[in-house]
């Protein structure tokens, strides 16, 4: 999954080292931004709170997908969308950046690009990890554990260190009711991995998909937590999920069914799983069906599951009382349809929660770049970094 040009790269890193050298300048001593501490691992749990019209609204940005020279439109992009949506919480859900980032710095000032629109707005939000995070490792040293760090020393990012399972980061997020006395609602922020392995059992993987799954202990995190959450409150919490690798069962959706693929297959699932959207790629799971969906099933409490990754779709559904749905990726950098067509579903995806509402999420759609004029041509619109400003102010 390509989205960079070799042109692009040869000329930053040939042409344009002139342009880096004046970005390292601007931000005087360099030392504090790699040894800067993350903010308290407790932060305050009930940050988190409904309005007292009983609404809270969350923004999805997918598959922003772009080193330290980001494309402008893509920050365009989240800006007009938290500037109309005007959300209260925001999730970042997975491939946040990719490789072309050769340095430290580089790999800041790339998740600084993608932190900027909330921080300036002072919107809380928090990341996911998908499977291109860690393209940049190999060259600059800097793994998912210390991306994670540097996300958490901004003022106004929820992550926390996560759970001691496989993966980086997984959590959850409890919202309140607007007195704060309960819990109303639950975001669950899950790693669903980057890769399969080369072998298992001196197996390889050749014939079948080659990306990550959720493994077994995050299922059994996420099932004993929910558990744990309904002990302490005394009801079942309904809640989000956010996973960047897609299930098995979105592609069962889409069919109504696990072996057949027809278009007849897909008309009867229009109805059935009242499916919005498009479908523009085949879903891209892991090798193995992880379990989580049945896990789900059993506890009740999930009420939709929201992936990325398959950047041209946008197909959202109701799957035997789960909703499963994608969102299309916000960066243009990344890969898009084919032709003059590429950047028509960059976008975001938008959740009204309303606990006047029985399910409590009331209402999930896209909102596109074209409904904000913003500029569709397909081509590379690719910008100096921005300086990783008031880092020495930030809470640690």
């Amino acid at each position: 999954m390509s989205s960079k040009q070799v042109n692009r790269r040869d000329f930053i890193k040939i042409g344009g080292a002139s342009t880096l050298a004046l970005t390292i300048g601007s931000l005087g001593d360099t030392t504090s931004l790699f040894t800067k501490a993350a903010h308290a691992d407790s932060h305050e749990e009930k940050v988190l709170r409904f309005h007292s019209n009983g609404k809270f609204k969350v923004v999805q940005f997918n598959d922003t997908q772009d080193d330290e020279r980001i494309d402008r439109r893509t920050l365009e992009l989240m800006g007009k969308v938290l500037d109309a949506e005007k959300p209260d919480f925001v999730v970042l859900n997975g491939d946040n950046i990719t490789g072309g980032c050769d340095t430290p710095l580089e790999m800041k000032q790339a998740m600084n690009n993608i932190a900027q629109p909330m921080e300036k707005r002072g919107i809380k939000w928090a990341v996911t990890f998908g499977n291109h995070d860690e393209d940049s490792t190999q060259k600059s040293g800097i793994d998912e554990s210390e991306m994670l760090n540097f996300y958490r020393s901004y003022k106004h990012n929820l992550n926390d260190k996560g759970a001691n399972i496989k993966g980086t980061g997984n959590m959850n997020l409890l919202i309140w009711d607007a007195q704060a006395k309960k819990a109303v609602f639950n975001l669950w922020l899950l790693d669903s991995g980057r890769y399969a392995p080369k072998t298992i059992a001196g197996q390889d993987f050749e014939g079948y998909p080659t990306w990550d799954w959720l493994r077994f202990d995050q299922v059994s995190w996420y099932n004993e937590t929910s558990q744990r959450i309904e002990n302490r409150f005394g009801y079942k919490v309904p809640s989000l999920m956010f996973i960047h690798i897609p299930l098995w069962e979105h592609r069962y959706m889409w069919y109504a069914s696990v072996d057949s693929r027809t278009e007849a297959d897909h008309s009867r699932a229009l109805e059935k799983h009242q499916i919005t959207g498009e479908r523009n790629e085949d879903e891209c799971p892991g090798p193995f069906n992880s379990g989580l969906f049945s896990a789900m099933q059993h506890r009740g409490d999930v009420k939709g599951v929201f992936c990325g990754h398959d950047h041209i779709n946008t197909y959202a559904g109701n799957y035997y009382g789960i909703m499963l749905g994608y969102s299309g990726s916000t960066g243009f950098g990344a890969y898009g349809l084919s032709g003059a067509e590429k950047n028509r579903l960059r976008g975001a995806r938008v959740f009204n929660l309303d606990l006047n509402n029985e399910n409590v999420l009331s209402d999930t759609h896209m909102v596109f770049a074209k409904d904000y004029g913003i500029d569709l041509t397909a081509n590379d619109q690719s910008i100096d970094p921005a300086p990783i400003e008031e880092k020495e102010k930030v809470r640690i």
